[in-house]
């Protein structure tokens, strides 16, 4: 009986411990809120670009020669009519010697043929008042005047040899300019891929270098045709010229995340779609006075997107869910999930078409363990405050 009642006190005394140990119901937990905001956002579209120099000449050999001088070097600035190459012109100084040679044979005939055109006509001269007072028959005077044609032909063969050699001469003297290949434009050296002694001419399929003037750049980037046709209707004119003349300027982010400091000008768009990609290409212009970008470059068009007065939330106040985006919209201190209509994100903020109004509070973040329903303890914070400290540092 004893040890009955030893055990039942045992037993009390640990069901009273145990229901004073039992935790107590955890109350609504704290969750940061904001009230939903108008405000004016710029927003980006982006679209990736080519550079280009403003003008890019091929330097090609305009004869055949191998290349005994390079007289420039990649990446050097040079103006026009600045010697680059020079090729081996040793025949066509041998050509340019027998040409002259030639000039001076065919004055030697000249002055042979002009000989007998004189000879001839004193003949024919001689002869006519003979012939008027019937001295002598006229057969005489008719042989001395085709003498006299015939040395005045033979004066004409002169002088076209005399032509032909001068135009000879004159093309050898230009083969020998031409074997100094110069610069058709102002701008910067390419690639040099052949190099002293290699043989060169008009027929290459590799051109000797590339010169680039890249005083103002091109960054060409192409838009779909949703794309493009979504652009036709935002932009202000009645037509294509009146719509590019409204564009705002551009943007170019380069290669390493930076943002170029000039803007750049819209200034063509292709008349047509290209119907192997479907995108229709867009030029922009861009100054480079210091010469910062070069032909070849990539980068990033930043195409502005300007929102006045639009809805904003921060992004991390939102979910999806089968394609469809919520935020918790605090009623009552209780989370209700609300479908909102989302027309772009920009900066850590979701602007806002349609699904939540101006001052009305929702759950800022944290939302991940939120379910519908669950009751809130709202902590206010100031929405730009939690936007920067969610910002990705780089």
């Amino acid at each position: 009986m004893n040890n009955k009642l030893v055990i039942l006190s045992i037993a009390a005394f640990s069901l009273t411990a145990c229901k004073k140990e039992a935790p107590k119901q955890d109350g609504p937990k704290p969750f940061p809120v904001v009230s939903v905001e108008s405000k004016n956002i710029v927003g980006y579209q982006t679209f990736p670009a080519t550079i280009q120099g403003r003008v890019n000449n091929d330097v090609r050999a305009k004869i055949q020669g191998y290349i005994t001088q390079v007289l420039v070097d990649e990446g050097q600035y040079v103006t026009k009519g600045q010697p680059l190459f020079r090729l081996e012109t040793n025949i066509l100084t041998e050509n340019a010697a027998a040409s002259k040679a030639g000039i001076g044979a065919a004055e030697s005939t000249i002055a042979a043929a002009q000989a007998s055109v004189n000879a001839a006509q004193v003949e024919v001269n001689k002869l006519k008042p003979l012939v008027q007072k019937n001295i002598i028959s006229s057969v005489q005077l008719q042989t001395a005047q085709a003498n006299l044609a015939q040395a005045q032909a033979q004066l004409q063969q002169a002088n076209a040899a005399k032509r032909q050699a001068v135009a000879n001469y004159k093309g050898v003297e230009a083969n020998i300019e031409y074997s100094v290949i110069r610069a058709p434009i102002s701008g910067v050296i390419g690639k040099l891929p052949l190099k002293v002694g290699s043989l060169v001419g008009p027929t290459d399929q590799t051109a000797l270098t590339t010169i680039s003037d890249t005083s103002q750049i091109f960054a060409y980037f192409s838009m779909n045709e949703k794309e493009y046709f979504d652009f036709l209707e935002k932009s202000p004119g009645s037509s294509m010229p009146d719509k590019i003349k409204n564009l705002p300027m551009v943007e170019l982010q380069l290669a390493n995340g930076s943002l170029y400091p000039e803007k750049g000008t819209i200034e063509a768009i292709t008349g047509q779609i290209d119907p192997t990609t479907g995108t229709i290409q867009f030029r922009v212009a861009f100054t480079n006075a210091q010469k910062l970008l070069s032909n070849g470059n990539s980068g990033t068009i930043r195409f502005p997107q300007r929102y006045d007065n639009v809805l904003v939330v921060p992004e991390s106040a939102t979910y999806e869910q089968q394609g469809i985006v919520y935020v918790y919209k605090v009623d009552k201190d209780t989370a209700k999930n609300v479908v909102v209509n989302v027309i772009d994100r920009v900066d850590n903020f979701a602007l806002i078409k349609s699904g939540v109004n101006k001052g009305e509070i929702i759950v800022a973040a944290g939302i991940g363990g939120l379910k519908p329903g669950t009751a809130v303890k709202p902590k206010k914070v100031k929405m730009d405050s939690l936007v920067q400290s969610i910002k990705p540092k780089f």
